[in-house]
Formats: C-alpha cells, structure tokens, sequence
C-alpha cells in the first residue's frame, strides 16, 4: 500500500506539470498518460517474463538463443518490440530529429511525441484486442513535457505492484481532477481485497466468466492471477466475458487485460448497457459471475428492462406513473442469477441496504433465498473505497451447493475485521482474506483447505521447510498464542532498542545506510508479529477444523431461520454482537480526566488567543 501511495504522490507530480504546462483539459491528458503508465507497467512485466525465458535458454555456438513473441504468448505475457519498450523512449535523446528514428512504415520521427505514438502502434500490432484501444496523440505534448512523464513513470514503485493498477491509478485521476465524472454513472473502483475476497469464495478454475459492469477489469485480472497461481493457464481455463456501457472504461480494461496476458471480449457504449442488453447472450452460460455494480441507480425504463429477460423473479418496483424502476439494485441481483448454469457461482458487491431492502425487493429476495443457492453473505465495513466511506456487502451465489448446506447460508460480519491503511482506507490483508476464506471452508466441509492454512502459516513463524507433523501441528494450534505471539512481541521491543544504540552511535556518513538496514529488520519482525496475531484470531475460534458459530463473526442459519427474520439477508441479524472485553479502565473516571484535560486545553487556547490579539494590537 506505501508503494502505491507513492506511485500515486507522483503521478499528481505528472499531472499538476500538465495542469501547469499547457493547456490540456482533464478528459485530453487522462488517457495518454494512463496509456503511458500502462506501457511503463507493460515493460516491467516484459522485463520479468524475459528473465524468465532466459533462465534456461538453449544456446547454439555459445550464443544465447534470442527470445521471441512466441515465447511471451507461451507465458500469457506481452510481447514489446524494441522501439515500444519504455527505457527505449526514456533514453532517446533530446534531439529526435539527429536520431533519424523512422516509425514502423517508415515514416521520419521527428518529436519524442511521434516516438511514443509509433510506440503505441507496435504494442497494438501484439495484440488483437489492443487494437485501435491505445491513444496516439501525443503530438499534442510538447517534447519537454512528455520526456518529464516518461521519467516520473520511469521508477521501480510500478514494478513491485501487482493487480489491477491501471484501474486505482484511473479512478485517483477520476477522483482529483474530474469528480464529476468519477459520479456519473455510478463509476469508482474496485478495492483490490474486496475483489480478492470475491475470486477467494468462488474459487475460479474454469470456463466461462462474466462481469456485466467490468469497469477497468480488476475482476478478470485477479481470477487471472488465481487460476495461475494453482498452476493452470488462465487463458486456456477461462473465457472472459465484459460489459461496460462508459466507453474510456473499457479502454482501460482491454489495456489492463492486456499487460495481464489476459483474453477477453468486452464490449462498451450503448449496447452494452446491462439493464437493457445481454450483449453477448449469456444468461444461463456462465460459471461465473463476477461484478461491482452502480449501487441505487434509479430512473431505469421499465418496459426496456422486462424485454431484455434475465429476471427469473420479476421486477422490482415500478414507478406507475413514470414507468421507471426506482432502485436498480434488484434487478442487478436478478441478472447476476439468471447468468449462472446448473452449477455456476456468482459473486458480487452490492449496497448494503439491499440485503433488507422492503416491499419488491423483499418478495425477490423470498424467492431467491427459497432456491437454496445463497451461499455466503458478508457485511464489510466502511472506508474499504478509495474515494467513497459507505459499507457494503458481499453476495455469493452457488448453484451447485453440497447437500448439507443446500438450505444454509453462512453469514459472516467483517465489518470490525480489517486493517487501517491510513485515516481514509481500510482492507484486508493477505492473511485475513485467507482467514475468512477459511470460514467458507469450514462451511463447506472443506476442513483439507483449512489444514493447509495452518500449514502455511506455521512454516512461516517457524521458520521450517520440513513437512510438518500432525503432531507439531496439534502442539502448535494449542500453544500457537504464547509459542509466538508473545516471544515475537519481545523480539520486536528488543530490535527496536538495538536499532535506536546503533543508530544513534553510527558516524554521519553510515547513518543511512544503517537506519535502512534495520528498518527492513523491524519491518520482517512486525510482520511476523502480524502473521502470528492473524494464527492466532484464527486458531482460537476454529481449532484445528471444526466450524462453530462465533458470536459476533459468523452463523450458519437455515432457509427457516431466514424466514423467521422475513427473509432479511443482513449478517448482523445472525450473528448477534460479540462481548466486549472488559479493559479495565473505568468509564467515569476516564471521562472525568477527558473533561479536565479538555479545560486545561481550553484555558491554554484562551490565553493564546489573547496573546495574538494582543500582539496584533501592537502592530496597529
């Protein structure tokens, strides 16, 4: 998160040169420069998958074998020419004439702008879904102004950042320079662990996967990273549907799906609107569903809805008068039903109003929830958007549940359940989306997956690499809080006093380098402090495999108890509200310090105030 945070300082650096160095309006600068952080972006993972074909390159008269196009599709990677690779732009000289660059039809360059169009160019010339998406109008830059953005991109911040960056990158643009847009049709991104969350519970291997309102593609690049991570290849497991009706967002996922050496077919403008249009007539196709949808769209056509289908239970509430659809929320659910096979699995992000929602909506949901196929539901706090506070809830759908959960549904409350990444974001670390993952396990009677978890856990904060024993895992499980937790605390307070001596005694030439050193100690200790407390959250509810209801995270109620609550699908209705630890600080006593130090303060401000208004006198 620090590095994309930096990443981010800088690209507002790169845009407040374009605000102040000509006069390009937001909509004309924000898709060149994406398109040049996504060539940057390009290079760093071409730059990784050579090295990897290189590794055991055969080599013929002691000379290495060079590496072609053909090797990067091998790899789901993509291919740069020489002339579109970003080192190759950020080295030209400031003289592109002297250079004699010819472009690939052999064109004179004459400005670094026509460099970087040829640029473009080639990378599309790579990929057929690239084609006509990159923008080539960089003739409207002045070189100067170009050459300095091709030098704040040209950093190693992009090349330790995985997932959907081009999509954060865009909505932080969206959101600092075009608020009004970022608003329209309901357009924000999808934080990157709420996207994870939902490939976690689905658990893609392959087939067909659609998202209906895919924006830049986060969805498809983390199902992507999934299926590769078991092994598999995701372009030949998965076939990627898209729908996205504002045309720029779709831009920016063919780029994104692209650098990700991801397939796809998206399709953007009017015809891809889903309240209207099945764009590419899947209902009933898909084993996936995938989405984040505009939450509470209202004024949607009635009539145009019905005719488009997908709603296998009816329309939610129709304004008479106006013939429009109030609240889209339910029609969004519906469609994401109506997409799935006999054992397709949806999941997806939607207001948390909605899982109360009353009257249509509630007759809707009655009828989804006595299908069996609600899976799993998850109330996730605020703060988890970039640019919006409000909470929200996952839904999973699974067509295909085992048959002792097929009237069940596993609620779970994470809305106390993350980590705070600065006053604004909240999200879920690796550890604890695995560690909800694992609560879906359970529930699944998927106790093999759970085991691994601890497994993974435990040669982490051992430190082994042996197999571990079921014995070892039992000791641990029971001891894990004082075996780790507690001695890592100790080492961490006894790391930082050693760094505070050594620090402090080291000459002035040594000190950088020194303070370096042991920041990246401190920071592996803090981790594993963090590792050893998320075990421990973990082990302590779950043991070593058995599912129970935990007061407060997570209940499995039945079809009837759901029906008992009219068919509310809110987790805090299940869950119940866990105790609170007593922490031994009396509440009147504080309160009574809280209000003494506030007089302190008030009187200290008093007499400041008077202080200036005295000296302001004075100089009167």
């Amino acid at each position: 998160m620090i590095n994309i945070r930096k990443l981010e300082a800088e690209l507002w650096e790169s845009a407040d040169l374009l605000r102040q160095g000509s006069k390009l309006t937001s909509s004309q600068y924000c898709m060149p420069v994406l398109a040049l952080l996504f060539l940057r972006y390009a290079y760093s993972r071409y730059k990784m998958v050579e090295a990897e074909i290189l590794e055991n390159r055969p080599s013929r008269g002691g000379r290495v074998m060079p590496v072609e196009p053909s090797d990067f599709a091998a790899k789901s990677a993509l291919y740069l020419p020489r002339e579109a690779q970003f080192d190759y732009l950020v080295n030209l000289p400031d003289n592109i004439i002297d250079a004699h660059l010819k472009t690939k039809d052999g064109q004179d360059i004459n400005s670094l702008g026509e460099a970087v169009n040829n640029a473009m160019q080639l990378v599309e010339d790579q990929s057929e879904q690239l084609t006509g998406v990159l923008p080539k109008t960089y003739t409207m830059f002045a070189d100067d102004l170009l050459r300095e953005l091709l030098r704040i991109f040209n950093n190693k911040t992009i090349d330790e950042i995985g997932g959907d960056i081009i999509g954060r990158i865009y909505e932080y643009f969206l959101s600092k320079f075009a608020k009004a847009v970022a608003s329209d049709d309901g357009v924000f991104f999808t934080p990157k662990s709420l996207v994870k969350m939902l490939v976690n519970v689905l658990e893609p291997t392959q087939g067909v996967m659609l998202d209906p309102a895919c924006g830049s593609g986060g969805m498809f690049v983390q199902t992507g990273d999934f299926v590769n991570q078991t092994g598999l290849n995701a372009n030949t497991q998965m076939t990627f549907y898209g729908q996205e009706k504002v045309e720029y967002n779709a831009q920016l996922c063919l780029m994104n799906m692209a650098v990700h050496g991801l397939n796809g077919k998206i399709i953007s403008g009017d015809e891809a609107n889903s309240f209207y249009h099945d764009a590419h007539n899947l209902a009933g196709k898909c084993d996936y569903v995938m989405a984040n949808p505009p939450f509470n769209v209202d004024k949607v056509k009635a009539e145009s809805t019905s005719a488009a289908g997908r709603l296998p239970f009816g329309l939610p509430g129709v304004n008479q008068k106006t013939k429009e659809i109030g609240n889209a929320n339910y029609l969004w659910i519906s469609y994401f039903y109506a997409y799935l096979n006999d054992h397709g699995r949806a999941g997806f992000v939607m207001a948390s109003s909605a899982t109360d929602s009353a009257n249509k909506d509630r007759d809707i949901r009655e009828k989804l929830v006595r299908t069996g196929d609600v899976d799993v539901m998850v109330s996730v706090g605020n703060n988890f958007f970039y640019t919006l506070s409000l909470p929200c809830s996952l839904w999973f759908f699974d067509r295909n549940k085992n048959a002792e959960i097929r009237d069940k549904v596993l609620f779970i409350d994470a809305r106390n359940y993350y980590t705070v990444v600065d006053r604004t974001l909240n999200e879920w670390t690796e550890w604890q989306l695995r560690n909800l993952q694992a609560i879906v396990h359970l529930y699944r009677g998927e106790k093999d997956k759970y085991q691994q978890l601890i497994r993974d856990y435990i040669e982490i904060l051992d430190n082994v690499s042996a197999p571990l024993t079921s014995e070892r895992l039992e000791e641990v499980i029971k001891n894990g809080e004082k075996e780790y937790s507690t001695n890592f605390i100790a080492c961490l307070e006894e790391e930082k006093k050693q760094a505070k001596e050594a620090i402090a005694s080291a000459v002035r030439k040594d000190k950088k380098k020194i303070e370096a050193e042991w920041k990246e100690i401190i920071e592996r200790w803090e981790d594993l402090v963090e590792t050893a407390r998320q075990f421990e959250w973990l082990t302590e509810k779950f043991g070593d495999g058995e599912y129970q209801d935990v007061l407060g995270l997570c209940k499995i109620a039945t079809i009837q108890e759901i029906e008992e609550k009219n068919y509310s699908l809110t987790p805090g209705a299940y869950v119940g509200v866990a105790e609170q630890e007593d922490d031994g600080v009396d509440f009147h006593e504080r309160m009574n310090d809280i209000h003494a130090e506030l007089a302190q303060l008030t009187q200290e401000a008093n007499v400041l105030m008077n202080d200036i208004q005295k000296a302001w006198e004075d100089l009167k």
